[in-house]
This record gives structure tokens, C-alpha cells and sequence, in this order.
């Protein structure tokens, strides 16, 4: 997240603050010399080329405090950051101590006077602790996953009380209801069903965001022909025909790829026109270490000025009657595909289908030919 933005160096409090923090600070001019430090970032940079000294502004500068294979790229961040062109540099980089190197993260935020001129940089300098945040992490996504599922838990038991009860009254009153009761009843017991299916949706949801990722190379083109026929199965009144190009491979999670395969397959079986098989092919091609994997269907469709709500929850480009379900799907599936650091794109024409363009680090399975 951007930082707050911070006041001026010459106020008393903000050197008070700078000198009791555990955090590395420093106030810089535009062209990244030290003007100001803290202990804590005094202590981090010892004995760096260029590192920031208790005697006040000297010569050296933040850039020569990390990698030198970084440096270039950071100058060119506080360019554009000082230009306006962004908020705040806030990245991950490499620092130098001593004869050694360290990880961590950088936020660089610029001040401004009253005109909007910039006049210099404040720097926040973390150390990253690696195996203990990714530990610490991995048990907040574990502590949010258990709290989505008790608070899921809890919903659901009044969700069958109205289920139950309501079905139980329905057939204890049938001879004496008329056309409205029973159609009211019906109601009643439908959107319990869909808040029930809300919440399973947000659970999935939550787990997409939250679970772990066991990293390993996974077969896309058996995880397709897998999903396909578990749809087949599932809705055996209406053909499912998924032609699937062999050797699709990509690193990751294989349980959350098959998920993201489930959303994207069964919204193309949803959307697809009302006669006819359903008809998808699953193709790709290896590009730069990435897997770009083309879903395409022959369904309805939508129009590409509301893209941008694709992959947005609770947002549906058509109605119930057209196959819309909870708007979470997609959703699903971009998280999924986020968090193996790729993404979802698509592009369509009403009435003519859909191509949706899955990007996910490529891998290689063996026996398979790269490109083929």
C-alpha cells in the first residue's frame, strides 16, 4: 500500500518518530543523497558502498546501497515518481552491508510544497525475513480460512431450518393452498437454495485466496479432459464436447488449476446457446516462460464494453434465465490464476462465443516438445 504521507523533516515530532522506529528511515534529496537517517537504517547499510552516516548529509546515495543490477531500474522509479507519473515506489530489492547482501523492501514517497513542487524523498527500508513471514503469513491465511468457514457453517444451519421447515408446512397446508401459497412457498425454499450457493461460492472464493500453493508442474491437458467429463457427468442431459490440445503444462497448484478450469469450463457450458452440444477447445502455446492457454466456446457471449466486469464478484453480464449464477466464477478463477502470478483475459462478440486467455509460469512435462 502507498504510504502516508508524512510531514516535512524540519518537524521535531517526525525526527522523534524516525529515531524510536525499528524501521530504516531517511529523508533524501531529489537525486536520492542522504540528507537525514535513522539508527535503525544507519544500522541496516553499514558499512555499504555510499551508506548514510550519524554526521549528517553526505555524498552517498540510496542507489549505491543496493544491487548495482538494480540500481538503474530504482533511479528510473524515483524519476517517475518525482514527475508525478505514480504514487510510491514500493518494491522488493537487494541491499548491500559490508562485504554482504540482504533482502528487503523499499517505500519511496515524495514531498511536495504548497505549488505541488517536489522538494525531496522520504524512505522507508525493512529488512525481509523470508522463512519467518512466509510462516507468519501462511498461518493468517489459515486463521481468515478457518474464521470464512465457522461464520459459512453458522449461515447455512438457519438456511436448512428454512429449507426444512418450510417444505414440512408446505406439505402439511398442500390441499388447503391455492396457486399464490404454493408459489410463495416455492420462493421461500429457492432463495435459500441460492444463498446457500452464495455461500459455497464465497467459500471457494476464500479459498483461492488463501490456500497454499503447492508449486509443481501439472498436466493442463489431462486436468481439461478430467473437468470435462466430471461436467458430462454432472449434467448428463446436454452433450459436452471439449476437444483439448495434448502436452498443456504449467507450475503450480494442481488442485487450484483444476478449480480454475472447473469455473472456466462449466461458465462456458452455462453461457453456451440452448441447442446443440456444447461445444469448447482448449489449445496454447509456450511465449517467453509463459503458458498462454485459449479457452473458446461457441455460447452466448457478451459485450466487450463491460469486460471490466468480468472478473469482478457479484458482477453478471446477463440474467438468471441466460445462466448467470452467484457472479463469482470468474472471480474464482482470476484469483487462482493471480496467484500463480498470471492472469485472465477475454475477448468475445454477442451470439458468436468467447475466448478467455490464461497466462500461468509454463512447465514442462516430459515426453512433451516445447511449442507443440
Amino acid at each position: 500500500m502507498p504510504p502516508t504521507p508524512l510531514p516535512p523533516p524540519n518537524d521535531d515530532r517526525f525526527r522523534a518518530a524516525m529515531d524510536a522506529t525499528a524501521l530504516g528511515m531517511a529523508i533524501l534529496d531529489l537525486d536520492g543523497i542522504w540528507l537525514e537517517t535513522n539508527p535503525a537504517m544507519r544500522e541496516l547499510l553499514a558499512g555499504a558502498p555510499g551508506a548514510p552516516s550519524a554526521a549528517g548529509p553526505g555524498p552517498g546515495t540510496i542507489f549505491e546501497a543496493v544491487a548495482p543490477d538494480q540500481a538503474a531500474e530504482l533511479r528510473r522509479l524515483v524519476s517517475a515518481l518525482i514527475a508525478g507519473n505514480q504514487r510510491a515506489v514500493d518494491r522488493a530489492v537487494t541491499c548491500r552491508r559490508g562485504d554482504d547482501t540482504f533482502d528487503a523492501w523499499v517505500t519511496i514517497a515524495v514531498m511536495r510544497d504548497a505549488a505541488g513542487q517536489a522538494t525531496g524523498l522520504v524512505v522507508q527500508l525493512r529488512e525481509d525475513t523470508g522463512a519467518a513471514h512466509a510462516t507468519a503469513l501462511d498461518a493468517m491465511r489459515r486463521q481468515l480460512q478457518t474464521q470464512v468457514d465457522a461464520v459459512a457453517h453458522d449461515l447455512r444451519a438457519p438456511l436448512r431450518s428454512i429449507t426444512n421447515f418450510s417444505g414440512l408446512l408446505a406439505r402439511k397446508l398442500d390441499e388447503g393452498l391455492d396457486a399464490t401459497s404454493r408459489d410463495h412457498f416455492g420462493r421461500i425454499r429457492a432463495a435459500a437454495a441460492r444463498m446457500a450457493g452464495l455461500l459455497d461460492g464465497l467459500a471457494e472464493l476464500s479459498r483461492a485466496s488463501t490456500a497454499q500453493v503447492r508449486e509443481g508442474a501439472v498436466d493442463l491437458s489431462m486436468l481439461a479432459d478430467w473437468v470435462g467429463a466430471e461436467l458430462q457427468d454432472a449434467h448428463p442431459d446436454r452433450e459436452f464436447v471439449i476437444t483439448v490440445q495434448p502436452d498443456l503444462s504449467a507450475r503450480g497448484d494442481e488442485h487450484l488449476l483444476k478449480t480454475m478450469l472447473i469455473q472456466l469450463l462449466d461458465n462456458a457450458r452455462r453461457f453456451s446457446h440452448d441447442d446443440g452440444p456444447v461445444s469448447v477447445d482448449v489449445a496454447g502455446t509456450q511465449v517467453d516462460g509463459m503458458l498462454q492457454l485459449s479457452i473458446r466456446d461457441r455460447g452466448r457471449g457478451f459485450d466487450m464494453r463491460y469486460r471490466h466486469k468480468l472478473f469482478e464478484p457479484f458482477q453478471r453480464l446477463h440474467g438468471a434465465d441466460e445462466g448467470a449464477g452467484d457472479g463469482l466464477g470468474l472471480a474464482i478463477a482470476q484469483r487462482i490464476a493471480e496467484r500463480h502470478g498470471g492472469r485472465i483475459d477475454a475477448e468475445s462478440e454477442p451470439d458468436a462465443g468467447s475466448v478467455f486467455h490464461i497466462y500461468l509460469p509454463a512447465a514442462q512435462i516430459a515426453g512433451a516438445v516445447p511449442g507443440e
